[in-house]
């Protein structure tokens, strides 16, 4: 039986789509099952994990299926079914030579009927896309393996772990390319399909994103953005769900795979939000989009995270302040490297903000720049100099110099006789020039008035040394009894003792 079964197969050198790497126009890449693997990098030293575990099925009982082309249209339907069901089998991938021939016959099985939904115009029945849910349900609901998730190192900016690539992925990448034309295909009626495309499976399939293999996530990303489009009654749990994986991320575990494409999808979600903003979407902004800033892993998904941020700012202007604060709030203090990316983010928001709004948040936002310029980390130091750069924020600094000059020229005059990096210095020197061509009273005023604070400072540490002095001399002459701590110090001069007498 499988010999006439197999005969009517086409042969592997046949055009398959699946030769090499190939686009299908999906935004899904179509690949061998070591297709992301660089050229230069032999297979066998490919990082693998095992796929999730499913039961290794025998499909003996399996009747052959014919092509589409051997059918009338009036069976198509029932043909795409009953391949649906076929497809339902699940095999082992963690032994590459066990049922070659039945994963071949599952992978030809998969082609035809991607090849179907391109194709046909008509409605699918509501048979058929239950049994699709089904089907790409039973394929990609997993539970990963504990060791997947033991040996992360919590995702950070150094972690240089290749990625680990899903052995089961031939199969996988064909039901996810399936599922995303079934999806898009004008063929499908999105109030039958919300039906079975439910709220449970569209958790299911946020829950994959993960998933360690980069190709799996690019896939979910595709696909819950066609699914957000299609079903609309699906889009405020949508947006539950994925707060809900924010939160766990932020507040919980700390690590998370898929931030990174999550945050890329609600970009374009964000985008398209209408105005006036509901209040759900700013407590969006408030409650997951800034407190996605305290993460020590911030880097890898900063881009998608500022892209969301600035699409909140041209959707309303107002909320300037409140980000900027919220900004501050999370600002790093012992990682430089997160600073530098945090002074970044603040420039292309200033670049958005407007004059009344910058005027609430001035105030601590350039206490805090006043700090990073006087930081030892030149790179903290010389992003923060930067600033002064951009001309939309040099305006906004030039209406409200009477603020801002007091708080940042203290700074200014701390680096040019303190700092140590050469192109820190002349960075400082060139914002002290333009302060003093945007108003030489003002600055001068403010010079004077460091000098000041810097005197009364200097007498104030001078006189606290005094007194640890004496502290010290009237704790060396008294008695030791019992455990109580001795000071060895210099010896005291007895004009020292007689004015503590």
């Amino acid at each position: 039986m499988w010999k006439q079964f197999l005969s009517k197969l086409p042969r592997k050198s046949s055009a398959s789509g699946d030769s090499g790497q190939c686009s299908n126009g999906t935004g899904i890449q179509r690949t061998a099952s070591l297709g992301s693997v660089p050229p230069s990098r032999p297979a066998s030293a490919i990082r693998r994990m095992s796929s999730a575990v499913f039961p290794s099925s025998v499909v003996a009982g399996i009747e052959p299926l014919v092509s589409f082309k051997d059918v009338p249209n009036s069976e198509k339907q029932n043909l795409f079914v009953s391949k649906l069901s076929l497809c339902c089998v699940v095999f082992d991938f963690s032994d590459p030579n066990k049922s070659s021939v039945e994963k071949d016959i599952k992978r030809q099985a998969l082609l035809d009927l991607i090849e179907f939904v391109e194709s046909t115009s008509a409605r699918f029945s509501e048979a058929a896309i239950a049994a699709c849910a089904r089907m790409c349900a039973i394929n990609l609901f997993r539970a990963f393996p504990p060791n997947y998730r033991s040996g992360s190192s919590g995702g950070g900016e150094g972690d240089e772990d290749e990625p680990m690539f899903d052995p089961a992925w031939c199969h996988l990448q064909l039901v996810y390319e399936l599922l995303l034309k079934f999806i898009g295909s004008s063929s499908l009626d999105a109030k039958v399909g919300k039906k079975h495309f439910d709220h449970s499976f569209i958790v299911k399939l946020l829950n994959l994103l993960d998933s360690e293999d980069p190709r799996e996530r690019d896939c979910l990303k595709t696909i819950l953005h066609r699914i957000y489009g299609k079903f609309m009654v699906h889009r405020p749990s949508i947006r539950k769900a994925v707060s809900n994986i924010f939160y766990q991320f932020v507040f919980e575990t700390d690590r998370h795979n898929g931030i990174a494409e999550l945050l890329e999808v609600f970009g374009s979600v964000i985008s398209g939000f209408a105005l006036p903003l509901k209040e759900e979407h700013k407590i969006f902004l408030w409650r997951v989009l800034i407190p996605l800033h305290k993460p020590k892993s911030v880097g890898l998904y900063l881009q998608q995270l500022t892209y969301c941020v600035t699409q909140f700012l041209e959707k309303d202007p107002k909320l300037a302040s409140s980000i900027i604060v919220g900004l501050l709030k999370y600002w790093p203090i012992t990682n430089c490297q997160k600073e530098v990316m945090f002074l970044s983010e603040i420039e292309e928001i200033l670049e958005s903000t407007s004059q009344a709004e910058f005027q609430k948040c001035m105030v601590p936002l350039f206490r805090r720049i006043a700090h990073c310029i006087t930081s030892s980390h030149f790179q903290v130091a010389e992003r923060a100099l930067f600033v002064w750069n951009n001309d939309h924020i040099v305006s906004l600094i030039a209406q409200n110099r009477q603020v801002i000059m007091p708080l940042i020229v203290p700074a200014l005059e701390h680096n040019i006789q303190n700092h140590w990096n050469q192109a820190v210095l002349n960075l400082t020197l060139n914002v002290k020039k333009m302060f003093s061509e945007m108003d030489q009273d003002l600055i001068s005023s403010c010079l004077a008035k460091y000098k000041e604070d810097e005197e009364k400072r200097v007498s104030l540490e001078v006189k606290r040394k005094l007194t640890w002095e004496k502290l010290e001399s009237a704790a060396a002459f008294q008695p030791v009894t019992g455990h109580t701590a001795v000071l060895v110090g210099h010896q005291p001069s007895a004009n020292m003792i007689a004015t503590l007498i």
